[in-house]
């Protein structure tokens, strides 16, 4: 089983609710998976949207999960995740009802076409970094960079924990 660290946010009201209900179905979409096994999950955190035009506010958070799925099939699962909530890819960091991300995959580097880990934008979002401190305070990205210290040199982006 490798443990990895899921990116979780919502702008949008879906058919799963309001954007943290998007969520929380989102979590329970991924604890229901027989290879997949919910460790822990961080504080909701509330985000400026980052992306084109005015856009509601995010609500993000950070799920560490234990898998034997392979990094692209677990993209896959949570590509489906986020089509069940009628996830809509057509503008880029456009408004969602849901997205998910795998942030870090065990120690694993990748770089493909679909899939880049760790996450390739992770050192600049704080709506990511601090849940990932929640769950993990002395994490460690795979090239030994620390999830605190990028944190504490990352730009205010107007994130208040929940």
């Amino acid at each position: 089983m490798k443990a990895v660290y899921i990116g979780l946010g919502s702008n949008l009201t879906g058919v799963m609710g309001e954007p943290k209900e998007q969520l929380e179905h989102a979590l329970k979409a991924l604890a229901s998976h027989s290879q997949i096994a919910l460790m822990d999950v961080s504080s909701n955190y509330k985000t400026k949207a980052i992306g084109p035009g005015s856009q509601p506010d995010y609500i993000n958070a950070v799920a560490l999960i234990q898998t034997t799925l392979e990094p692209l099939a677990l993209l896959d699962h949570l590509q489906f995740i986020e089509l069940k909530h009628e996830r809509e890819r057509t503008i880029h960091w456009g408004a969602r009802t849901l997205d998910l991300d795998i942030l870090m995959y065990g120690t694993l580097t990748i770089e493909t076409p679909r899939l880049t880990v760790p996450h390739p934008r992770i050192k600049e979002r704080a709506f990511v970094l601090a849940p990932l401190l929640d769950l993990n305070p002395d994490l460690l990205l795979p090239n030994g960079q620390s999830i605190a210290k990028l944190l504490a040199n990352c730009p205010e982006q107007g994130i208040f924990k929940l």
